[in-house]
């Protein structure tokens, strides 16, 4: 077969290729956009990288029209990681550093069920692969992670985290777990969107009655400002250099990058750390930090540069617009690589123990909200109940559209605390240090020691949710 790039020499024959496929993988990502927006994906709560990563698919050798090649397809598997890590690096540089005052009771109670979800789909998953799927099936152990990686962490976890898979003996868990991410993202809107229906008719809704999905989709993307562009200065005063708005804008974006890439130094420079402590001490210890990937460590190098930012009083260099698209188009990037890199084959063998654990985590996640959401969380209760469970089984998106349809006129106080909430949670669940390190608990301890914790510990949170709850 001819490549394109046939005739240049071997020394540039690697630049040649990662610049293919970055330019396939971009030119993928508008085209979902464009084909998104006409369908209308948005409002739905569908990431439109999802149907760039299907086009993708079509376009990869084993596809119907196969025009990408095996070289470009290993360089879009290898980019889950790096752009993921750049996701955490701008997480917490788009926004001011919350402040807990008066927030204790709401906010220990939303972290409480968060807890409560998180690590009651770590024990649902143990139980279903412990009774069900290892012996009637014979599956590997590292499956009883599954649930959380790709419910509470999504597309970009669960791609994340298939090099771990791999090294564990889980051969194909990177394309379960995208598999399962998107079960659970139309699981979230649809089943969601009837939980509403029921919370209007059993009166559970504090503010009236709940309006239809069509309506609050309709609502969440008019109430989405579109991407701004950078403000003009006022007049300068004369005998002053005038800088094009362009040029500004070019400078405010390479500002904003390189705070990023600051992020993830800090973040490698902290992992690096850790692997000089570990290479000294050993043990379990060394296992951990010898496949902790950086992204959750670039996460708390953007914490640390936000907040030398504020300290300094130089917060005016963060731009909002800009650090949020930064995060926007490496989770596009991301999404449409990884979805068209999936092994379609391997999804049609293991369909059982996928539907299996899917739906296990669905029900465990149903029962949280509906059992213990009015038992644990304070007024407006459903209201915070359906926004994380819509954060718990899709994306945040999904929690706010359902929000949107249970409160539409925005009168509770159920997204300050769910905000600050995933601001204290999101290092160590949701593909953070505890997500990393689960399956690798799992291989070390044994499948029965990790759920026997995880059931202590949901036994722990529900406690402490009841207690406050009474209180």
């Amino acid at each position: 077969m001819i490549t394109p790039f046939a005739s240049i020499p071997a020394w540039a024959a690697p630049a040649a290729t990662l610049l293919l496929a970055l330019t396939a993988l971009t030119l993928l990502v508008l085209v979902g956009r464009v084909l998104g927006g006409i369908l209308g994906l948005k409002q739905w709560g569908i990431p439109e990288a999802l149907l760039a990563g299907s086009l993708g698919l079509l376009l990869a050798p084993a596809g119907l029209l196969p025009l990408l090649g095996e070289p470009v397809m290993a360089i879009w598997d290898q980019l889950p990681l790096p752009l993921l890590t750049l996701v955490f690096a701008s997480l917490l540089l788009s926004k001011p550093l919350p402040k807990l005052g008066g927030l204790w009771r709401p906010l220990s109670a939303q972290v409480l069920l968060a807890l409560t979800l998180a690590f009651g789909q770590f024990l649902v998953g143990g139980l279903v692969v412990l009774l069900v799927l290892q012996p009637w099936l014979g599956m590997s152990p590292v499956l009883a992670v599954l649930i959380e990686v790709a419910y509470e962490g999504g597309h970009g976890s669960a791609a994340a985290m298939g090099p771990t898979y791999e090294r564990l003996g889980l051969e194909g868990g990177q394309a379960l777990g995208l598999a399962m991410a998107t079960v659970g993202l139309l699981a979230s809107t649809v089943v969601g969107g009837l939980v509403v229906v029921l919370a209007r008719g059993r009166g559970w809704l504090s503010y009236g009655g709940a309006i239809p999905l069509q309506e609050a989709m309709e609502t969440v993307v008019a109430a989405t400002p579109p991407l701004e562009a950078i403000p003009s200065d006022p007049p300068l005063e004369e005998g002053t250099l005038e800088i094009p708005t362009r040029w500004r804008q070019v400078a405010d974006w390479a500002v904003n990058l390189a705070l990023a890439g600051v992020a993830v130094l800090i973040g490698c420079g902290l992992l690096d750390a850790l692997r000089w402590v570990a290479d000294r001490s050993g043990g379990g210890f060394a296992l951990v930090i010898d496949t902790l990937p950086v992204f959750p460590l670039a996460l708390v190098g953007s914490l640390l540069v936000r907040l030398a930012l504020e300290k300094s009083g130089q917060a005016r260099w963060v731009s909002t617009p800009i650090q949020g698209q930064v995060g926007t188009i490496s989770a596009d990037l991301l999404i449409t690589a990884a979805t068209a890199c999936l092994d379609l084959g391997l999804l049609a063998a293991d369909w059982l123990p996928l539907t299996v654990l899917a739906v296990a985590g669905l029900l465990w996640n149903l029962a949280v909200v509906l059992l213990l959401g009015p038992r644990i969380l304070p007024p407006d209760w459903f209201e915070r109940a359906i926004l994380e469970f819509g954060q718990a089984t899709g994306v945040a998106a999904s929690g706010l559209l359902l929000l949107r349809m249970a409160d539409p006129d925005d009168r509770s106080e159920a997204t300050t605390a769910f905000s600050i909430k995933q601001l204290l949670l999101q290092p160590l669940l949701a593909g953070g240090v505890i997500t990393v390190v689960a399956p690798l608990v799992v291989d070390g301890w044994g499948l029965p020691a990790w759920t026997g914790l995880c059931l202590a510990l949901v036994l722990l949170w529900i406690g402490l949710g009841l207690w406050l709850g009474r209180r």
